[in-house]
């Protein structure tokens, strides 16, 4: 339907995860009716990020040195690691102010229809950061899906034998959420992981 230039550049934003073709072609006749100026920043800003991000060379969390903020700083506990699928779980466990160890970003989960296994994944890597013996608690925050189940699975049959606990973050219901609408497993998790009510 389109050519050239616009053409190409509704192809490269279809190519982005999560833009369909048409969020593609909206996205570009933006781009075509922005002001130069603006489109010039967002070219310099995408520049800057493959110029200058890259993987902590501990964790795997996106870092502009090469080691992370969270890895260099010496607040942290060093004897708990949380292990997250992407850079962007780091993110949302950091929100929440409640842990204060270091985290080791996996790359993603096993998933064999998608041909990623163990091998594929910072699993080796994450083997060599425990062999140091400072760890205590690995925390497995993976997805609560098929694909984070048996990633978890996997890394707690791996661990359990070097002495470590390895815990798993809880799942259930979420705050605000109606029973009649919770699916079978996250309610049948919800009962698995109740507490005692201190009142």
């Amino acid at each position: 339907m389109y050519e050239g230039a616009i053409a190409d550049l509704i192809d490269e934003l279809g190519r982005l995860p999560g833009i369909g073709p048409k969020s593609a072609q909206r996205i570009a006749f933006y781009i075509l009716g922005a002001d130069p100026a603006d489109v010039a920043r967002l070219a310099s800003v995408l520049k800057r990020v493959k110029d200058q991000v890259r993987f902590c060379a501990v964790c795997f969390n996106v870092a502009e040195e090469e080691r992370c903020r969270i890895c260099r700083d010496p607040r942290r506990s060093d004897e708990v690691i949380c292990v997250v699928e992407e850079p962007k779980d780091v993110i949302a466990v950091e929100r929440t102010g409640e842990f204060r160890g270091h985290y080791h970003v996996l790359g993603g989960a096993i998933n064999p229809l998608e041909g990623i296994g163990p091998d594929n994944l910072k699993i080796r890597e994450l083997m060599l950061r425990l062999r140091s013996g400072e760890v205590k608690e690995l925390i497995l925050a993976t997805d609560p899906n098929t694909e984070g189940e048996a990633t978890a699975t996997y890394l707690a049959l791996l661990i359990k034998p070097m002495g470590l606990s390895v815990t798993r973050l809880a799942s259930g219901l979420p705050v605000g959420g109606d029973l009649e609408y919770a699916d079978e497993i996250t309610l049948g998790r919800a009962f698995e992981g109740r507490r005692s009510l201190d009142v």
